[in-house]
């Protein structure tokens, strides 16, 4: 009897002794992450600091060129640009665009609405993600997504050719009860109380915009400054934090809106351009709920990998089954 409960206390304890070396290892990780962003950080201060001393301008962010159109620069005007929490990219986020991309069957389950459009707007039928607008002048046009969001992260890829966007261009984000169609052009999106939207040629955000004024998106942008948007871009649509926002070329633009939480929320655009076709793909969601921890351990070997690195995962001595895991195989 003695010996037995000697031998239940010895397994305890090196329970314990492994659990305490675990909690000690994933201490001395979370050390190393927090000297890397601060060396990270350090060093954009750095750079700015002799930028400035040469009399140039700063830039921390984004060039974009539309077709036939010059350059144009937004700039993250200071290191409290940086890191006001507003710009903090989410780690959640992170993790989704780590993930494997949305198979097709789920991107056309997420995609355009055929039954909730301006009667000037179709879904192509060769296209399920992609919507044709007709030439119809004096008109604003708007369509909603089939799936309307109340929990959890999701992000969709926009494709808007800037050639094809006119004089109000707005995507964002709505209640079933926006309205779709008006006279006249305008930004419609973001127009009433029912909905939020980003005009891309104005660099404005509106939301019941006849009764506030449009806020300057992204926020570090300059009066004198104009940011053209690619033809490409993420809208990240979080609806645990009650916030949308954007991501253009890798680069998180800051929150644009909060105070959505506890609504149902649907991707939308409005147009004006005469047979503008735009494309909505879904990437993925995440649910609110914590991810497992094998998950998170799959996210911290792939980040200290590097995507450059990923490659190399095959040549790991490791099982084949945790290769495939690291892989997402």
């Amino acid at each position: 009897m003695v010996q037995t409960r000697s031998s239940g206390a010895a397994v305890a304890h090196n329970t314990r002794l492994r659990s305490l070396r675990e909690c000690n290892c994933l201490r001395s990780r979370i050390r190393q992450l927090r000297e890397q962003t601060r060396r990270q950080v350090s060093r954009i201060s750095t750079g700015n600091r002799q930028v400035r001393a040469m009399g140039q301008k700063v830039s921390g962010g984004v060039k974009t060129a539309g077709p036939g159109r010059e350059p144009s620069l937004k700039a993250l005007n200071s290191d409290r640009d940086l890191l006001h929490p507003d710009m903090q990219k989410p780690s959640r986020l992170d993790m989704l665009l780590d993930m494997p991309q949305a198979d097709k069957e789920t991107q056309v389950k997420h995609a355009w609405n055929n039954e909730d459009r301006s009667l000037n707007i179709f879904v192509k039928e060769d296209d399920k993600l992609t919507f044709h607008r007709h030439p119809v002048a004096q008109s604003t046009d708007c369509i909603r997504g089939k799936v309307g969001y109340t929990r959890g992260l999701h992000v969709w890829e926009i494709h808007w050719s800037t050639r094809q966007r006119g004089t109000h261009a707005v995507v964002g984000v709505a209640t079933e009860h926006a309205a779709l169609h008006s006279v006249g052009y305008q930004s419609l999106v973001g127009s009433n109380g029912e909905s939020w939207g980003w005009d891309l040629g104005r660099n404005k955000l509106y939301h019941d915009s006849k009764n506030n004024p449009g806020i300057t998106y992204p926020r570090t942008l300059k009066a004198d400054e104009n940011f053209v948007v690619p033809d490409k871009f993420l809208v990240v649509l979080d609806m645990d934090e009650g916030t949308i926002s954007f991501v253009v070329d890798g680069q998180f633009l800051g929150i644009a809106f909060r105070g959505l939480k506890g609504k149902k929320l649907y991707p939308i655009v409005s147009a004006v351009w005469g047979h503008c076709e735009i494309t909505s793909k879904y990437i993925g969601g995440l649910d609110p709920e914590p991810l497992p921890l094998m998950d998170l351990c799959r996210r911290t070997i792939r980040l200290s990998l590097g995507k450059d690195r990923l490659k190399d995962v095959p040549k790991l001595p490791l099982p084949q089954a945790l290769k495939n895991y690291l892989l997402y195989q």
